[in-house]
């Protein structure tokens, strides 16, 4: 019995210590650098207007962005190069390597 109360009290340190974490995890994904994209000839020449793009980074250690994959886009495909592009220059501030955030870009003409 006692082996169970003590492994459900690590349990929740482990929790606890896993949301402090979290908590200065999520602070060190705010980017310190930006660069916005602008609004594509391309999206302008098939007649778009607006989009909206998600897109979710991956950062290295050092803060900068090492992979920009889409994971949502309407309309598809029109707005993504730009977004790519432009999100691959933002910086984060040093830390772990492989943090994870996703980004909502909206684009209006």
């Amino acid at each position: 019995m006692k082996t169970r109360s003590r492994n459900a009290g690590a349990l929740a340190a482990l929790a606890c210590l896993a949301l402090l974490s979290t908590k200065s995890f999520a602070e060190d994904l705010k980017p310190l650098t930006r660069i916005a994209p602008e609004f594509p000839r391309e999206a302008a020449a098939a007649g778009a207007d607006k989009g909206h793009v998600r897109a979710r980074v991956t950062i290295e250690a050092s803060g900068e962005v090492s992979r920009v994959e889409i994971v949502e886009a309407n309309p598809r495909r029109l707005f993504d190069r730009v977004v790519v592009r432009s999100l691959s220059q933002w910086r984060y501030a040093a830390g772990a390597a492989g943090r994870t955030t996703d980004i909502d870009v909206e684009f209006q003409r």
